[in-house]
């Protein structure tokens, strides 16, 4: 399964981490125990609000650059189209 395009938060509004990963599962897990270190811990960033499937990880890495450039109010908008009360989508993983 992979590659994907993510985005975690905080919490509603909260901040945002945007990343590309090749197993998202496996990948947000480790954000929810907290062994993602750096800004994701520091900031507790555990939430799975928005997830993109790639048919390549070149595709996935550019969409996040491309996203990582957004303004801030653009990136909340993409999370609400898809997923309005910002329900963690971790558990429809499975």
């Amino acid at each position: 399964m992979g590659p994907f395009l993510c985005i975690l938060a905080s919490k509603r509004n909260g901040t945002l981490y945007t990343g590309v990963t090749s197993d998202l599962t496996a990948r947000v897990a480790q954000h929810k125990r907290g062994m993602a270190g750096g800004f994701t811990a520091q900031y507790g960033v555990k939430t799975l609000v928005y997830f993109e499937l790639h048919e390549t990880m070149e595709n996935a890495v550019r969409r996040e650059r491309q996203v990582k450039k957004w303004r801030r109010r653009w990136k909340l908008e993409l999370i609400e189209r898809q997923n309005p009360r910002w329900r963690d989508l971790y558990p429809d993983l499975f």
